[in-house]
């Protein structure tokens, strides 16, 4: 028989500790004296019971290492459980939020997407503001760990390529999840800290400097203003680019950096190309804007700079309006949310080494062409890329694809528009952010859409945040046999 017990155990405690970390936002408040306090002891009083209940309930059946199966219902389960009680405070507190609402706004704080149903965010509570800075912080360092503790393990979507880079998990996943968080924890709370002094440094508030600390490395995009950081100097932009790009690099690079090693991330092939990539793309778009606009100068080149590696990554941050910088732009920023950061990052979207992988194998095809009788094997970073890795990332390319598909219709049946419904299914399945259109562009948000989309909105999320196939794989029958 499946046992749930393990599963249980860590999802409790989890949302025990997630309860505990509402204990922050209600300190702020009381400083404040807003009167918002009580929603977040109330909150964090139900998330902790209810999480230290299930986690006592379950610790007789606790064994050091987790099944396959159970690994596979872990991995999606902490991304259901917690947004579910993450939405305690924005249904009972002062945005009285409905169920769909509060879920979605949770959902894309955790998952680091960044797409949200809340206006007049300069006028809510700060207590609210820095609760949603927590949840993509949290979510954040949470999916550094599943993309290199689980999702290898899981050999979902190529990623066990990266098993070899010091962290061979298996038969021990919860002990060695357990040594790598540590190890992350350590850069992601000093990346934090730098990003904080450099915004302090440019002009924001502490505050606001927190806040939109945490919500960067995070690549999460959360910002305290509608305007995003339009609202903020030139210089807390180009900080903010400085660490959007640092936290879409792989972190077990920066273990190896602390250890005394920078060549793994100096020849790291996803690194170089992800860098490549951003400075193509920055460099097309000036042009088009120098040739459309007849010039350009720093505020120009600035906009560019910026919302292109906010949308690369993932972040989901705007500083201007790019819906009106021409067709091209707008074409160009659809295509620019598909490809995404490095793998092992807090990045988003299909990733880079998955782009290298196609490529590669794509010209051993063409090269077996021109000579039938050759070999010609792909290979990544000098090493023959096992058959299984190919499979896997060929799969998940067309799972994408057709997910995208799938989701984009289901939301034109909602009366959504074809802009609005086909950037919005990526926006969410790719977890960027903002998408297309006057409705969910950069200058606007999901508060207009229908309950119905949103719900699959919100399912597109958590789907894309996992990688699909982790998703996928519990939906199965056979999953669920002995």
């Amino acid at each position: 028989m499946f046992d749930l017990r393990p599963v249980g155990y860590v999802i409790g405690l989890l949302v025990a500790c997630l309860g505990m970390t509402m204990l922050a936002p209600m300190a702020v408040d009381l400083r404040d004296g807003d009167g918002h306090w009580v929603v977040f002891l109330e909150s964090s009083v139900i998330t902790t019971l209810t999480g230290g209940l299930v986690a006592l309930a379950s610790m007789n059946g606790v064994r050091e290492g987790l099944t396959i199966r159970q690994t596979f219902l872990l991995t999606t389960g902490v991304w259901v459980a917690l947004p579910m009680f993450g939405a305690l405070p924005f249904a009972l507190g002062v945005l009285e939020a409905s169920m769909v609402d509060a879920f979605f706004e949770a959902m894309s704080g955790l998952t680091t997407t960044g797409a949200t149903v809340v206006s007049g965010l300069e006028d809510l509570p700060r207590s609210l503001l820095l609760w949603r800075g927590l949840l993509q912080w949290f979510g954040g360092v949470g999916i550094i760990v599943v993309a290199m503790v689980f999702l290898p393990e899981l050999r979902i979507g190529g990623m066990q390529i990266f098993k070899s880079e010091g962290f061979d998990t298996f038969g021990k996943i919860l002990p060695r999840a357990t040594e790598i968080s540590s190890r992350i924890s350590v850069i992601y709370v000093g990346l934090t800290l730098a990003c904080t002094i450099t915004y302090m440094a440019g002009g924001m508030g502490r505050f606001d400097a927190v806040v939109h600390a945490m919500t960067t490395v995070a690549t999460g995009g959360f910002a305290n203003y509608d305007s995003s950081f339009g609202e903020f100097s030139p210089l807390a932009q180009y900080g903010c680019v400085v660490f959007m790009l640092l936290a879409a690099l792989p972190f077990v690079r920066y273990v190896q950096l602390i250890s005394g090693s920078a060549q793994p991330l100096l020849r790291d092939s996803q690194v170089r190309a992800f860098f490549g990539t951003a400075a193509a793309l920055i460099l097309s778009l000036s042009l088009w804007r120098w040739n459309v606009e007849g010039g350009t100068d720093e505020a120009h080149f600035r906009e560019v700079l910026f919302n292109t590696v906010s949308i690369l990554t993932g972040t989901g941050y705007a500083s201007a309006n790019y819906m009106l910088w021409g067709s091209f732009a707008v074409t160009l920023f659809f295509i620019i949310g598909l490809i995404g950061g490095c793998a092992g990052s807090t990045a988003c979207s299909i990733k880079i080494f998955r782009y290298q992988l196609l490529i590669t194998s794509v010209k051993s095809q063409i090269r077996q062409i021109h000579s039938p009788h050759g070999m010609f094997a792909p290979r990544y970073e000098g090493r023959k890329v096992p058959e299984d890795v190919l499979s896997s990332v060929m799969s998940f390319f067309v799972f994408f694809i057709v997910t995208l598909g799938v989701i984009a219709v289901a939301l034109g049946m909602t009366g959504l528009d074809f802009t609005t419904s086909v950037s919005g299914a990526a926006a969410a399945l790719a977890n960027i952010g903002p998408g297309l259109g006057d409705k969910i562009g950069p200058a606007g948000n999901f508060a207009g859409l229908s309950d119905t989309a949103k719900w699959i909105l919100t399912a597109a999320m958590l789907i894309g945040r996992l990688e699909l196939m982790a998703v996928y794989a519990i939906l199965t029958v056979n999953f669920w046999r002995d």
